[in-house]
């Protein structure tokens, strides 16, 4: 491989090497040296200023063979601890992750409701300083935090351009409030996005890897990652799977198109069409109430796992549906990986993951290699996990994306 030409002190350089140690450690200098293309004086120096940073750790030696015994590197666990928010209407789940994205600490609080958003950003400074005494985490271990929302977003000015699981948010400044709340960067970002960037750095893919993810919510949503960075478009709007429109003469959806993905196949989506077939799923205790799409849901997902025939063809109906537009996603970015995550799939993931396996035997690559599909292991959360991945890839890691850095307020 050809040699770069280094500068030791970009943020693309150090980048690149707290990638390969994530996703390849324990590994040596010289291993670096021959993955990476950058010289040994270059990678000497980077990795010497990793090691005085704390991001990486030496951690033993390499078997020998025959010469001196090489150094390995890894990753410091603790270097930094990432909080990551994820803000929903019935919920909000507060993670807390190492640098290798274990969860170091969880909890859960109600959601937006209905109360108006400053009343919310309140709730949210006084359950982040609960949060931190709970989980055992100082101020100063904390890399930022990152609060994610459904889109589309203002990601400039940290807010949400329009919701429709949280109308009264349109045009809030939420990134300036929270920093002004919590004294610490903010990030806002997409929840999809987040669960792909999540994905990506707590299963340890390697940044040479085109990694999608499928988010299934509220909504349908989709992230990708490439070179290590999540792909974002023109606006941090990119990848919006559930936009797409699978029926030209369907109905008007509240982004403007006609028969999105999101309007035949969300779980909101399914349940009115279950709604119409109450009769058939006498027994399983559906509310039919907008407040609690989740919940009916994860009811009719445990039925159709249990061989409840009509849950399972709606359930069925909807995970095929997603399937057909995951397969159009994939010959798009020509994916290698996807993992399918979010609430949605959290009982429901082995019938999507039938489907999409399915389905992805007809990519247009599938003569070239093969697509892997996961669940992920962690789909509740996965957002807010990825959330914290964003802090941490911010501030051990830049050259990705946004920098973490006060926008609106000063320490």
């Amino acid at each position: 491989m050809a040699r770069r030409e280094s500068t030791p002190e970009s943020p693309g350089s150090r980048a690149l090497i707290v990638d390969l140690v994530r996703s390849s450690g324990p590994i040596s200098r010289v291993e670096l040296t021959q993955a990476t293309g950058l010289t040994q004086p270059a990678v000497s120096v980077i990795v010497r200023k990793l090691l005085d940073d704390g991001v990486i750790v030496e951690k033993g030696l390499a078997p020998s063979t025959g010469g001196k015994p090489r150094r390995l590197l890894d990753i410091n666990s603790r270097a930094g601890i990432g909080i990551g928010i994820q803000l929903g209407f019935d919920t909000m789940t507060f993670v807390a992750t190492d640098t290798n994205g274990g969860v170091v600490a969880r909890q859960g609080f109600w959601g937006a409701q209905t109360a108006p958003p400053i009343e919310v950003v309140q709730r949210i400074g006084h359950a982040y300083r609960q949060f931190l005494e709970l989980a055992g985490v100082t101020v100063t271990d904390v890399t930022g935090v990152a609060v994610v929302v459904p889109g589309p977003l203002d990601h400039d000015q940290g807010g949400i351009v329009e919701a429709p699981t949280l109308p009264a948010w349109t045009g809030f400044p939420l990134r300036q409030h929270l920093e002004e709340m919590l004294a610490t960067p903010v990030l806002v970002d997409n929840d999809a996005s987040a669960a792909a960037l999540g994905e990506f750095w707590s299963r340890g893919i390697s940044r040479y890897s085109t990694f999608g993810a499928i988010y299934l919510g509220t909504g349908i949503g989709a992230g990708v990652v490439t070179d290590g960075s999540l792909y974002r478009g023109a606006s941090s709007n990119a990848t919006e799977i559930g936009h797409i429109s699978v029926d030209s003469a369907g109905a008007e959806c509240a982004c403007g198109n006609y028969g999105c993905l999101e309007l035949v196949a969300s779980p909101g989506a399914i349940l009115r069409a279950a709604a119409t077939r109450r009769d058939e799923l006498g027994g399983l205790s559906l509310s039919f109430e907008q407040s609690l799409v989740q919940f009916d849901y994860d009811t009719l997902a445990l039925a159709a796992i249990a061989g409840h025939g009509v849950a399972e063809e709606l359930i069925t109906q909807g995970a095929r549906a997603v399937a057909r537009a995951t397969l159009t996603f994939c010959n798009l970015f020509d994916l290698d990986e996807i993992v399918l995550t979010g609430p949605a799939m959290a009982n429901a993931g082995s019938i999507y993951a039938r489907e999409t396996r399915a389905a992805l035997e007809r990519s247009f690559a599938r003569r070239s290699h093969a697509v892997s599909v996961d669940l992920s292991a962690n789909p509740r959360d996965a957002a807010a996990i990825g959330g914290a991945a964003m802090t941490l890839q911010g501030s051990l890691a830049p050259g990705h994306g946004p920098a973490l850095a006060f926008t609106t307020v000063s320490r």
